[in-house]
This record gives C-alpha cells, structure tokens and sequence, in this order.
C-alpha cells in the first residue's frame, strides 16, 4: 500500500499547521513560492513568530504513524515525492510538494497521467456563458480523445472544464486549495462527489483543512507542472488563472488562450496572452495540434493500421455515424441522408475524426481507422 513516509508526512503537516502564517503573505506571490522551499526548521522560523517554539516542539513530537492513521480515516490516501506513484512532473517545481493528498483512487490518478497526454484548462469565476459553454466543450473533446483535463474546480471555467470531461469519459483531475475530501467551493459538492468518483480530486494539503487564500497561487503550481498545456479559456486581467499560465512557461510548458472581444473585460487577461505570444486556441483541435502534434501523428500510422477499436462512453449520435461509414457511405451528405439529417451528424463526424476513430481523407471522404 503506497503512503507517505515520516519525513515527508511531518513537512504535510507541517505545511497545514502553518497554513494560518502563510496566508499573512498570500498577496506576495513569489514569497510564497519562496517560503515553501524552505525546509522544515527553516520554515517554522520564518512563519511561527511567537509560536515558534511551540510549532517546533509539536512538529518533533509528531506520531507519522497516527497522523496518517487520520488523514486514512478521511477516507483519502497520501503519497509522498519518494513513492513511484508521485508524478514525475512535479520535480520540475523549485518547491514542490511534499506530498499529495488524494480523494479518489490511487490506480485511477495513474492511469490519467501515466502516458498520457494532459492539458490544463483554467478561466475566471466570473466567466460569461459563451466562455463556459466552450470550456465544457472543450473538456468533453479532449476527454474524448484520451487527453486529461487538469483545473482548479473553482466557479466558472474551472467547473465548467470538469463537467465537460466528465461528459467525456471522466478523464480529469481536481487540484484544490484545502483538503481534498472538501469541497469547494460548497456549492459544488456534487461535482466534487463524480470527480472523487470517476475521476480524482489531489491537494497538497492534508484532510481538514480549510481553503486559505494563499492555498490558491501556490496550488496554481500544482496545476502548471502537471500539465503539457496549460490553457486560459476565459479571464480579465487581473485573473488569478494568469498565475497558471506564468508558472506553465516558468517551467517551458506550452501555453494558449481563447481569444475574446477587445472590449469585453471577460477577455482582457487572455487577450494580453495571446498579444505576448501564447498559442490561439479556437476549438480542442488547435490544442491537440499545438501542444502535441496529434493529426501529422495519425496520419502517419492511419494506413498502417487495422481498425482501432471503439472507446466507450460513445453517443447515440456517434455510434450511429460509425455505423454509416461501416456501411459505405463516406461523405457528409451521404452520412447526414443514412443518418437523418445534417446537422445530427457536423459534429459527430469532428468528434470522431478528433478521436481517432474516423479518418478524413484529402477528397473529403471519411473512412474508419
């Protein structure tokens, strides 16, 4: 059974203890960063203040044992930086974790990240309908097509993002600013129970406690190193999901963002992205091309072959296109006629094509991989 070791179980603790002293410095963002990469003597001198001695006494005195005898009764699990589960990304971090807390099943967070590709998908609170239709949409495509979509389950593009790749095969990981059997915000506590459930839900922090505002930069790091991608879908200027994207090309990760109306204050922030240089991002195809070079690759190996097999979580809609171009009908007009109708079939012919399952051919035919 993987579980943290001593060492690293006393820093977790430590670094939920000190929680209270670290929120005093939350708007210095690069002190932040800077105090938790300090080691365990050295931060409690520079957080504890009057309580100094007694933090040090209570962090000496520390059972690891019963410690993790409680976070197991929160019914979450821990793995710490030496255990072969942590990922492998986080070393990229000058202060990474010590450990992850995680609400959810360990197999499960190896499999959405053990080769394979992950993007984070991350916008304002106050996102417009338009930003979180289209972060759900994305969500679902990139789930579709075997991506994990990373975010912060905050309102707005965060939740948003989370739906739709729960909608898509659940291929999605929540990063929090407390511990991970909590959910935040409240109100989505039943996004936090399927994301536990089919997904997984990680923090750094250990079970019980509360989200404190420094919590949520320095869990933006989390976010950023885990992914290849990291993507602002929506978000003003002075959003904290810009934190993201910085530390994301801090580390070389690829970075997009959506653009939006130059009037509208919904898109000020992911428009001063795209003005510095960062990927425009249209749909999830833009995304898969940028980040990971997905069509050229399918192309490469679609005539080498045989049929791929079908993944689960299809729609009615899908399965029945597959069923058209089964049958020999390898155009649009010709799928839409087997099918019913065109405007059923637009987007399933894209998903599928996305996903591997359909190839489009340079005459505009479409044949099963």
């Amino acid at each position: 059974m993987s579980e943290a070791c001593d060492r690293c179980t006393r820093r977790s603790w430590l670094v939920g203890r000190l929680s209270s002293h670290l929120d005093q410095i939350r708007g210095n963002r690069p002190a932040i960063r800077g105090v938790l990469a300090l080691s365990d003597s050295k931060l409690i001198a520079a957080l504890g203040g009057r309580e100094s001695s007694k933090i040090t006494a209570q962090w000496a005195g520390l059972d690891p044992a019963a410690e993790r005898h409680q976070w197991r009764s929160a019914s979450t699990l821990a793995i710490c930086r030496h255990d072969k589960s942590f990922p492998g990304t986080l070393a990229d971090l000058p202060d990474p974790p010590a450990v992850l807390h995680i609400y959810g099943e360990l197999a499960r967070l190896d499999e959405l990240l053990a080769g394979s590709p992950t993007v984070a998908l991350v916008g304002a609170r106050r996102a417009s309908a338009d930003g979180l239709e289209l972060a759900r949409e994305l969500g679902r495509t990139l789930s579709l097509c075997g991506v994990t979509v990373v975010s912060g389950m905050a309102l707005g593009i965060d939740s948003a993002a989370h739906e739709g790749a729960l909608a898509g095969g659940a291929r999605t990981i929540a990063v929090l600013a407390c511990g991970p059997e909590r959910a935040y915000p409240a109100r989505r506590k039943q996004l936090h129970s399927e994301l536990a459930e089919r997904g997984v839900v990680i923090s750094e922090l250990p079970p019980g406690i509360a989200p404190f505002r420094w919590a949520f930069p320095a869990r933006n790091r989390i976010i950023a190193a885990l992914a290849q991608m990291a993507v602002v879908v929506e978000a003003a200027e002075r959003s904290g999901s810009l934190i993201t994207a910085e530390i994301a090309a801090d580390l070389g990760r690829a970075v997009g963002a959506v653009p939006g109306h130059p009037g509208s204050w919904h898109s000020g922030g992911a428009n001063a992205l795209l003005r510095d240089g960062a990927h425009l991002i249209r749909d999830a195809r833009d995304i898969l091309d940028d980040a990971f070079g997905v069509e050229s690759t399918a192309r490469a190996v679609a005539t080498e072959r045989e049929p791929l097999p079908l993944p689960s979580h299809l729609s009615d809609d899908q399965t029945a296109v597959i069923a058209a171009v089964d049958a020999g009908h390898t155009t649009a007009a010709s799928v839409a006629e087997y099918c019913g109708g065109a405007a059923e079939v637009v987007g399933p012919l894209t998903e599928l094509e996305l996903i591997g399952v359909i190839e489009r051919r340079d005459d505009g035919s479409y044949r099963r991989r």
